[in-house]
Parts: structure tokens; C-alpha cells; sequence
């Protein structure tokens, strides 16, 4: 049996340190902290040994660092959840140019990235139940992808319900479909009103209610879990090792997020050892991760809706990670940090250390014209999310390819083009489609709507149970 070489701790603390299956099981910690493994381990000396391994071997590698699960039931489960992606590699790298890469995340169940976490937490989940003997209810929020990804994570796994929360009329509509037309009789699709960050607010408010938490032996499935960072290193490495060896020396990877969790894996997994130059955080108009880059200041404002709706995001639940690190892994720090936030809505870092990160942001009119030029250069269709990726190569106006500077670029490709087909519509006259999603426009909806408000959420649980 596999023995864990760490245990994982809060950022804020104030509770004792766990195994991880006890940290997957909980997802937020007791104090409301989010889980990190008590230490990065130094893994670049395994590169050589990990280059030439298949996507699920490496994950099965990777997390052996990390778990207290037996390996012949870590390499099962792990098997498992990869086995339902429709590419071989699983997570192929696409060449542009010499140069500039993609890498496409979109070829799981439900087309978008969230299915390399989230097929792997629902196995997770499977394991725990099995051990334990104890039916679980996992509850989520999400902006578009998480959610349906979570859903067919868990699609009819014994003793596993699952809600996911969601802001009616702010989602794609075939991402709403992935989430309601399952027909699954373990699935609750929840539509609030208001936007994500309402929907997340309140998640996070039912999470710190303990007493409900463990009664219904709650469990989370959004990027406060630490098995979903951990499980998004993985292709970071897996994209270095596709490169070519002279093309590995200076390396920016480019990467589309609104929550920070997506961009956290990838600096986790720089601090590990894998040698990338640069992290290119890329927004929408909703720009909260923009700004504090830019300026170290961590202000909410508006969500204004946009055309890459998983990225509206005004509160980036992971960020509290980084301010662990960027604070000196002072959890005191970080409480007092956090309370003000809440508190004000802002946050002004008075030395913010910016590590290897640098920002870019693109408005809605922007996408769009990413979008063609990337299609016009590269005869390459990119989603609305993966087209941010791009804003910091074309300047604005700018409608040639940008020129070569000796930096390899890898986009990271987060959802399939076929989810946003009135966006890609607009900017290149082609309607992309995907037979999964075709299937889904003639199924009824069952969504079930709910006030963005803990209590209300609770009672549905209970209604459910």
C-alpha cells in the first residue's frame, strides 16, 4: 500500500493537517481555508523518466506523490477517468508555427477542460463511497463548464447526488444543456439568478456550515478541491514533454482564466520543477486578475456578461492559494487578507510580488476579432475563452500573425469551438458543431430554479436527500 509523503494544511491555519483523501473528501477546510500539500515536492529530476509516458501513467506517477490511496487502486481509478477522452493523447498539442502551440484541453465528454479534474474526482468520489460505506451529496457552483463537467463526472454513480449551481441566463445555452438534459435521476441542475459570483458567495457560506456539511456529508466539486489543482498539473507537464527539445529552453504558457485555478496548476507544477519561463494569466472584460497584475490592487467590480461566459468572474476562489505563497505561507496573513476582502470588496497588496506572471485582457469586440485573425492565420478555430489566450500577441488593430521573439508559446485550448456557435459564427461564417452536442438540442430541460441564498440551497439538499 502507497503511503502518503505528506499531509495537506489550510491556507488560513486554523485545523490539523490531513491525508488526502481526507482533504478530497472535505474539499474546504474546516476554517474555511482552501488545502495545499504541506510541501511541493522537487520532481525535476523524474522529467527524463516521465517524458515518454501516456497521459494516465503520468498522472498515476504524478499524484503517487500525493495520496494515501493503495496504487493498484490509484492506477484503476486513474485508468478510468481517462479513458472516456476521444483523442489518443488525450491532451494533444497542436502546432501553429514553430513557435506557437495549443493545447487542447476540449476532447473529454463534455468539451472543455474541467473533464481532466473532474472525471478524475468523480472516480475519487466513487472510491470513497465504496470504502466507506456513506452516500455522499456534492454540491458545486458554476459559469458554464464546471458544472457539466462535475455532472458527468458523477453521472449515475451510486450513492452520489449532485447540485450544481448556476446563473440562469448567463451560461451558454448548450452548457446548460450539458447540465440539464442528463435525464439522470442523481443530477440537480440549479438555476439562480444574479451572476457566478453570487452563486459561489453563497456555495461557499453553505460549505462553512458545519453542522449542515457533515449531516449530509456534503462534498465539493469546484477548484476550492485540491484533487482538481492537482489533477490540472498534470498537462503542463505533459504539453513540455510534446514539445520539441530545442523549442524548451524559453517556454510562456498562456492560459484563459476567470477562478485562478487553471493558471494555480500550472504554477504549482512550475514550482515543482518543470521549467517554464513565463505564465500568461488572460481575461475577459471581467478583469479582476488583469488589474491586480497590473497594478496589486484586488478590487471587485460589475460582472459584466461577455461571449466567454466561463471566465465572468469577479471572485477568483484560488487566488487565496497564491496569497498563501505570495504572503510567506503566513496563514495569519492570509486570514487578515481574506476578512478585509470580504469585508470591502478590495484589497490593495502594499509590495505585490507578481512571481512569473504577467496579464492581458480583451474585451467582447476583441474576442471576436481574435478569433478571425486566428482563423485567417492558422486555419484554426479557437472558443471564445481560447481566443483571450491570443490578446497578447496581436496587438490591437493588428491583423497579421505576430512576429517570431524567440519565446515558444503554448495557448492553453479550454473548450471545444462547438459550445459558442453564434460567436464563431459571427467572427468566421462557420457554425462549428460536435455530435454530443447536436444530440443534446432535441432533449427537455429539467433545471430547477433556486434563490442564490444558503438557506434556500440547504432545504433543497434536504428536500433531495
Amino acid at each position: 500500500m502507497a503511503t502518503a509523503p505528506m499531509h495537506f494544511h489550510s491556507t488560513r491555519g486554523q485545523c490539523p493537517s490531513v491525508p488526502f483523501s481526507e482533504a478530497v473528501a472535505q474539499g474546504l477546510a474546516p476554517d474555511g481555508g482552501l488545502y495545499l500539500p504541506k510541501s511541493l515536492p522537487d520532481v525535476s529530476g523524474k522529467l527524463p523518466a516521465w517524458e515518454k509516458l501516456a497521459y494516465a501513467d503520468l498522472c498515476y506517477e504524478f499524484f503517487r506523490l500525493f495520496v494515501d490511496i493503495p496504487e493498484a487502486v490509484l492506477r484503476r481509478r486513474v485508468t478510468n477517468a481517462y479513458t472516456r477522452f476521444a483523442h489518443d493523447k488525450v491532451a494533444p498539442l497542436v502546432t501553429l508555427r514553430k513557435d506557437l502551440h495549443v493545447l487542447e484541453l476540449f476532447h473529454g465528454p463534455t468539451l472543455a477542460f474541467k473533464d481532466f479534474a473532474l472525471q478524475l474526482l468523480g472516480e475519487f468520489y466513487e472510491e470513497q463511497i465504496a470504502r466507506t460505506g456513506k452516500p455522499i451529496s456534492v454540491l458545486g457552483a458554476t459559469s458554464g463548464d464546471t458544472g457539466a463537467a462535475a455532472i458527468h463526472g458523477l453521472l449515475g454513480k451510486q450513492g452520489a447526488k449532485i447540485f450544481i449551481l448556476y446563473p440562469d441566463g448567463r451560461v451558454s445555452p448548450l452548457q446548460e444543456r450539458q447540465m440539464a438534459c442528463t435525464g439522470a435521476d442523481n443530477v440537480y441542475a440549479l438555476a439562480v439568478e444574479g451572476t457566478f459570483d453570487d452563486a459561489q458567495t453563497a456555495l461557499k457560506a453553505v460549505f462553512e456550515d458545519k453542522e449542515f456539511r457533515v449531516g449530509c456529508n456534503l462534498a465539493a466539486v469546484n477548484s476550492i478541491n485540491i484533487s482538481r489543482v492537482l489533477a490540472q498539473c498534470v498537462y503542463y507537464f505533459f504539453a513540455y514533454f510534446q514539445l520539441p527539445v530545442e523549442a524548451r529552453a524559453n517556454v510562456e504558457v498562456i492560459v484563459p482564466t476567470g477562478n485562478f485555478g487553471n493558471i494555480m496548476a500550472g504554477w504549482l507544477a512550475q514550482k515543482m520543477g518543470l521549467p517554464i519561463r513565463t505564465l500568461c494569466i488572460a481575461t475577459n472584460q471581467n478583469d479582476i486578475l488583469y488589474r491586480l497584475f497590473q497594478n496589486g490592487e484586488y478590487a471587485v467590480s460589475a460582472v459584466s456578461p461577455s461571449v466567454a461566459p466561463s471566465m465572468d468572474i469577479q471572485v477568483a476562489s484560488n487566488f487565496e492559494r497564491f496569497i498563501y505563497f505570495a504572503e510567506g505561507r503566513n496563514p495569519a496573513r492570509v486570514c487578515s487578507i481574506m476578512a478585509e476582502f470580504k469585508r470591502t470588496g478590495r484589497y490593495v497588496f502594499p509590495a505585490f510580488h507578481r512571481d512569473t506572471f504577467t496579464s492581458t485582457r480583451v474585451d467582447d469586440a476583441g474576442i471576436v476579432r481574435l478569433i478571425r485573425a486566428v482563423y485567417q492565420d492558422f486555419n484554426y478555430i479557437a472558443d471564445p475563452h481560447t481566443a483571450c489566450g491570443f490578446a497578447g500577441l496581436y496587438e490591437e488593430g493588428r491583423t497579421t500573425a505576430p512576429a517570431a521573439d524567440g519565446v515558444t508559446r503554448i495557448v492553453l485550448a479550454t473548450a471545444h469551438p462547438a459550445k459558442f456557435p453564434a460567436t464563431i459564427q459571427e467572427a468566421i461564417g462557420i457554425e462549428p458543431t460536435a455530435p454530443s452536442l447536436e444530440a443534446l438540442k432535441a432533449l427537455p430541460l429539467m433545471k430547477h430554479f433556486v434563490a442564490a441564498e444558503p438557506k434556500a440551497i440547504e432545504a433543497f439538499i434536504l428536500g433531495k436527500s
